[in-house]
C-alpha cells in the first residue's frame, strides 16, 4: 500500500503538501502503534489511516481505528478501510496492470470485461487471482 501512495499522492495533491507514508508489519503492528505515534507527533499534521478490511467488518474496524486515535487525543484523523484488499483495486484497472508488470500488451485488458473482474471486490482472493494473471506479480513480495 505504501509504495502504491508513494506514487498515486504526487499525482493527485498539490506539490505544496508534503506527506510522509509509514508502512506496518500487518493490522496488529498499525493498532499498536497509532496511539504512540498520533502523540509523538507534536506538529499541526494531518492524519490519513488506511487499512485492509480482510474478513472483518468495515465499521468496526473504522470505530476501533478511531477509538485508538482519540485515546491519544487525536480525533482529527481521516480513516479510510481498503475493502476487501488493496489488489482488489489493481484489479479495477487491468490495462494498468499489464502495463505496470510489463506484461504482454492487451492480453489482460482484453479479460477486464469478464465478469469477476467488473467487481473485484467481490472475489475471495483478488491477490491470488492477481498471482494467476501475471508472474510478475509475485516480485512485489506479497504476504
Amino acid at each position: 500500500m505504501k509504495a502504491l501512495l508513494e506514487v498515486l499522492l504526487p499525482r493527485i495533491i498539490p506539490s505544496y503538501v508534503n506527506f510522509k507514508c509509514i508502512a506496518h508489519r500487518g493490522k496488529q503492528d498499525l493498532e499498536k502503534s497509532i496511539p504512540r505515534k498520533l502523540k509523538a507527533w507534536n506538529t499541526p499534521a494531518k492524519f490519513i489511516i488506511i487499512r485492509d478490511q480482510d474478513s472483518g467488518d468495515c465499521l468496526e474496524i473504522k470505530q476501533q481505528l478511531f477509538d485508538l486515535c482519540q485515546q491519544s487525543g487525536r480525533s482529527d484523523v481521516l480513516i479510510r478501510i481498503v475493502c476487501h484488499e488493496l489488489e482488489s483495486w489493481f484489479l479495477g484497472d487491468l490495462a494498468a496492470v499489464e502495463k505496470a508488470f510489463k506484461l504482454r500488451t492487451g492480453k489482460l485488458n482484453q479479460k477486464q470485461n469478464n465478469t469477476k473482474y467488473k467487481n473485484p471486490d467481490r472475489l475471495n482472493s483478488a491477490k491470488q487471482e492477481l498471482k494467476k494473471l501475471g508472474s510478475n506479480y509475485s516480485h512485489f513480495n506479497l504476504k
